[in-house]
């Protein structure tokens, strides 16, 4: 997605107190950063204008929730967002942290003390060219950097409206090894499935009449990285 700059979006990120600067300091240590750090931890990856986040933020208080994009100006609209949605429910900013980093290289700001027990992928660049498949959030060579932090029984919730990347997600996840899809739908939204909140992408292709593709995969501990070489 393309946004424009921001100048105002790094110097609001650098003062706040939800935001990691330098993410691969936190390695090993990311709940320690919550000011309950005995809460469950989530991950988005790819979180965008951060209106996700806010509202799940808000909607679960008991969980701890980190955001990842690598766009400061998109950080930057997250933050206000998850600033704004906290403000209305009368909530501090106590569950949320957000940080820019590149996503194909989470291994390095993340480890097994670190392990999320939900990842959430929602609406990421479909990569549609054969070439740059390897660039997909869902593809082996990703779900191979996941792994090397998740611990069994960890669940990775995808949401797309490209039948293309579904497709060829679920075929990753059974190429990769360790996941099993426990949840899927062409359909989200005529699945009765009520757990999943929307997105502003989400509820922009609803409108034009598009079907949410979405699945749940659960981790199993299997292919484990250090069991199995990493995918070229």
């Amino acid at each position: 997605m393309r946004i424009r700059h921001k100048p105002w979006a790094r110097p609001e990120l650098a003062a706040s107190p939800f935001f990691i600067d330098i993410p691969t300091e936190q390695k090993g240590r990311w709940k320690s950063a919550f000011a309950h750090p005995e809460r469950p931890l989530h991950l988005e990856l790819g979180c965008g204008k951060g209106g996700f986040v806010a509202a799940m933020s808000v909607q679960h208080p008991e969980i701890n929730f980190i955001a990842v994009d690598i766009k400061s100006e998109m950080l930057g609209l997250a933050k206000r967002n998850v600033e704004k949605a906290s403000a209305a429910a009368g909530k501090a900013v106590d569950n949320v942290l957000l940080t820019a980093y590149d996503i194909e290289k989470l291994s390095e700001i993340f480890n097994e003390n670190d392990a999320p027990e939900r990842i959430y992928i929602n609406f990421c660049n479909p990569w549609p060219k054969p070439k740059h498949h390897k660039k997909r959030l869902t593809h082996p060579r990703q779900l191979h950097t996941y792994k090397s932090f998740l611990h069994p029984g960890a669940e990775l919730w995808f949401k797309t409206d490209s039948e293309p990347l579904f497709l060829g997600t679920k075929r990753y996840l059974e190429q990769s090894g360790g996941f099993e899809v426990r949840f899927l739908t062409d359909d989200l939204h005529n699945s009765g499935f009520t757990e999943s909140v929307p997105t502003e992408h989400e509820r922009m292709f609803s409108e034009m009449g598009l079907p949410i593709h979405f699945l749940i995969a659960v981790y199993n501990g299997g292919n484990k990285p250090e069991q199995t070489p990493a995918i070229p």
